[in-house]
C-alpha cells in the first residue's frame, strides 16, 4: 500500500494544566493510503511538532509504500537524516514519533494484528501496572500493587519531612511487599539525593526518577552506588537510540524509561530496548500503560511494569483516544484489535 495523504493535528484540550503542555502537548498524525486503510499515531511537540509534519515531513512521506515492518524502520531513518538540521531530539523526535506510531498502526490493521504481534511472535498478554498519582487509599482499592508517588524539592525546610511522609503513607497503605517509587522531576540534587536515601531507607523504595536533569550524566552514574538498592531511574526526556547510548556509556541509570510518543517511536522504542539487553538494563517506559508504549512492553523484553497515571483515573479528563485499555485489578493488558486498537474522538480535533 502507498502513502498518500498525512496530517498531523493539535487537539482542543480542555484540561491540561497551564504549563509548557499548553501549546506543546501531544499531537495527532494521520496516515491515509490508496489501499483505504488510515493510520494514527500520537506523537509530541504541539503546535511545533504539528509544524514539523505538516511543513516538512508529509512530503517526504507521500508516494512511499509501508508493507513490511521493515518499511517502516527504512522511512524512520530517512526523515530522520533528513531533520538532522533542526532534530535529533526535542521537538523534531517527538514529531517524528507520531509518524512512525501511526505507520505501525497502519500496518497492523493491513495484517488485521495488533501491533504487539508485528514486534513478537509471543506477546505478552498480561502486563503489571503501577499508578502515578498521590491518590494512594484509592489505587490499592484498585487492585493497584505498585505506586509512584510525586516530590518536589522547592528549598524548604519540609521537603525532607515531606517525602518521608508520602513514603511512609505509600507503604502502610500498599503493605510491605507492594512496589512503591518516587519521581521527583528533576528538582534535587546530588546532596539532597543522598540525604534523601537515607531517610527514606526504611521504606525500600523500587526507584529515583529523574533526580538530576537529563544533561547530568556524569552527576547521576556517581551517586548509583550511593543510593543501592533504591535504583536511579529516568530517560523520559532523552531521545533515540543515540541518546540512550549516552546514557549506557556514562553508566548514568539503573532504569531506562523512554516515552514511546517522544523518544522515536516504536522504532526507535525496540533499539533502546535492544540497547539496553546489550547491558543488562529494564526498560519500563514512561506512560507505558498507554497503548503506545503498552504494546511495546507486550512485544518487546522490557520489564512487566506499565505506568498508568493518574491523569487517566480522575473524572475530568480529556479522552482523545476511545477504547483504551485500563488496568483491571492492577493488571492491563493490550487489546486484540488491529493495529493499536484505539479509534479517535474527533470532537476534540
Amino acid at each position: 500500500m502507498r502513502i498518500t495523504a498525512v496530517q498531523a493535528v493539535y487537539p482542543k484540550y480542555k484540561h491540561l494544566a497551564p504549563s509548557w503542555r499548553t501549546h506543546f502537548w501531544q499531537i495527532v498524525v494521520r496516515v491515509d493510503t490508496d489501499a483505504g486503510i488510515t493510520g494514527y499515531g500520537y506523537g509530541g511537540g504541539g503546535v511545533a511538532g504539528v509544524a514539523v509534519v505538516n511543513g516538512h515531513l508529509r512530503d517526504l512521506l507521500i508516494g512511499r509504500e509501508i508493507e513490511s515492518v521493515a518499511d517502516i524502520q527504512a522511512i524512520y531513518d530517512l526523515l530522520y537524516l533528513e531533520s538532522l538540521p533542526y532534530g535529533r531530539k526535542g521537538l523534531g523526535i517527538m514529531a517524528l514519533s507520531g509518524i512512525d506510531l501511526a505507520l505501525y498502526d497502519l500496518l497492523g490493521k493491513a495484517r488485521d494484528v495488533p501491533v504487539c504481534a508485528l514486534l513478537s511472535d509471543t506477546p505478552k498478554r498480561r502486563i503489571r501496572a503501577y499508578a502515578t498519582g498521590e491518590d494512594a487509599e484509592l489505587y490499592h482499592s484498585l487492585g493497584y500493587t505498585a505506586n509512584k508517588f510525586g516530590h518536589r524539592w522547592t528549598g524548604s525546610d519540609d521537603d525532607y519531612d515531606t517525602a518521608v511522609r508520602s513514603a511512609e503513607r505509600a507503604r502502610s497503605i500498599f503493605g510491605e511487599e507492594a512496589t512503591i517509587m518516587v519521581d521527583v522531576y528533576m528538582s534535587w540534587d546530588a546532596d539532597v539525593t543522598l540525604e534523601m536515601a537515607k531517610r527514606l531507607a526504611d521504606y525500600n523504595l523500587y526507584w529515583f526518577e529523574d533526580i538530576l536533569t537529563p544533561d547530568d550524566l556524569d552527576g547521576q552514574a556517581a551517586l548509583i552506588d550511593d543510593v543501592k538498592p533504591t535504583l536511579i531511574a529516568g530517560g523520559e526526556h532523552e531521545f533515540t537510540r543515540h541518546g540512550f547510548g549516552a546514557i549506557a556509556k556514562a553508566r548514568a541509570m539503573d532504569l531506562w524509561q523512554p516515552d514511546i510518543t517522544w523518544c522515536g517511536g516504536i522504532t526507535e522504542g525496540m533499539r533502546i530496548v535492544d540497547l539496553a539487553e546489550e547491558y543488562g538494563i529494564p526498560v519500563a517506559p514512561h506512560r507505558g500503560g498507554e497503548v503506545w508504549g503498552l504494546h511495546l512492553i507486550s512485544g518487546s523484553a522490557c520489564a512487566d511494569l506499565a505506568e498508568f497515571h493518574s491523569d487517566h483515573i480522575r473524572s475530568e479528563r480529556d479522552i482523545l483516544w476511545v477504547n483504551e485499555p485500563a488496568p483491571i485489578d492492577g493488571y492491563i493488558s493490550p487489546s486484540d484489535a488491529p493495529g493499536f486498537g484505539v479509534t479517535l474522538n474527533e470532537a476534540l480535533l
